[in-house]
């Protein structure tokens, strides 16, 4: 089964992802982007869901693991994190996600509304722009220098040149007001 293929979408359906999500992770996969950034359409949609207040989240981490799940059910060929980087549970439930993509079988009404209305009674304020960034930070010191390091050269070489001049202007206002 290809990536994104054999999705289809029952209308009215709250856990299922949004038509134009998985259309810009298509195309993602199209350019031959890796499936971390495809699986970033679905964790987007996730932050604009808890954002919005479709229903809430208990931390960023919990927003980032539900978009995650999405998007293996949904056929991005996103692997369970290795050995040691996380739990075996969360291990385990990534690759049962990534075994279901592509089946669909009817979910239980019962099991689909109780996840919904616990979500629902969750924080809204957990997808904040303070609360993402402090989660970035937080993810980005675990990595260490030198991972940091590659990450930010990378950036440079992908962002072009627009995307180079917007990030110096942003470093230059957070220095003027850092002093």
């Amino acid at each position: 089964m290809g990536i994104l293929q054999k999705v289809r979408l029952n209308e009215g359906e709250g856990q299922m992802p949004e038509k134009d999500t998985i259309e810009r992770a298509r195309r993602d996969a199209e350019e031959g982007k890796s499936p971390s950034t495809q699986a970033g359409e679905f964790v987007r949609e996730e932050i604009h869901h808890v954002r919005e207040g479709v229903h809430g989240a208990r931390s960023v981490k919990q927003a980032i693991a539900i978009g995650l799940s999405k998007a293996r059910r949904a056929g991005v060929n996103l692997q369970p994190p290795a050995k040691g980087k996380a739990s075996n549970a969360v291990r385990s439930k990534a690759a049962r996600d990534l075994a279901k993509a592509g089946r669909r079988h009817k979910a239980s009404k019962n099991r689909s509304e109780a996840t919904l209305a616990a979500l629902e009674r969750e924080r809204k304020d957990t997808a904040s722009h303070n609360a993402l960034a402090a989660q970035a930070r937080a993810s980005s010191r675990k990595r260490g220098p030198a991972q940091r390091h590659r990450s930010s050269m990378k950036a440079v070489r992908t962002k072009g040149v627009e995307g180079l001049r917007r990030a110096a202007k942003k470093a230059a206002r957070s220095r003027n007001t850092s002093r």
